[in-house]
């Protein structure tokens, strides 16, 4: 008689939520230079860590992110930019490339109000003339 080997069943909606992401459509992204963080959690809930990276790249569903060093980052994680004041967006690891730049998604949409002050902050000769409108 042979021996059954465990076989681990997939729920059908675990291969539809994975592309879910790449369904949608991709916003234009635009060259930028903001400092910020990477917060996630070692071994389960326990440990809150956090790592320094920089946003090259941003749109309204999606960045790059340079890092500065190799570290193990897990799939889901939160983007901090403290210098334009956005507490912890939800992110999902879409991509890691080998010179230490990931690509990401958000997990809900950036509003205009996020983005622009996003530019204001940045560092990118791009954004050298945006202004913050503070009566929005």
């Amino acid at each position: 008689m042979r021996s059954a080997a465990p076989v681990m069943f997939r729920h059908f909606l675990n291969k539809e939520e994975s592309f879910m992401y790449d369904r949608e459509t991709n916003f234009p992204m635009e060259d930028t230079r903001n400092d910020a963080r990477i917060e996630f959690t070692e071994k389960g809930i326990q440990h809150l860590a956090s790592r320094r990276c920089e946003i090259i790249k941003l749109s309204k569903s999606s960045a790059v992110i340079g890092i500065l060093t190799k570290f193990h980052l897990p799939q889901t994680f939160y983007l901090d930019i403290p210098s334009a004041r956005i507490p912890l967006i939800g992110c999902l690891l879409k991509r890691v490339h080998a010179n230490n730049v990931i690509e990401a998604r958000f997990l809900r949409l950036l509003s205009d109000r996020d983005l622009n002050r996003i530019f204001v902050y940045s560092t990118h000769p791009n954004h050298r003339n945006r202004t913050l409108d503070i009566y929005r």
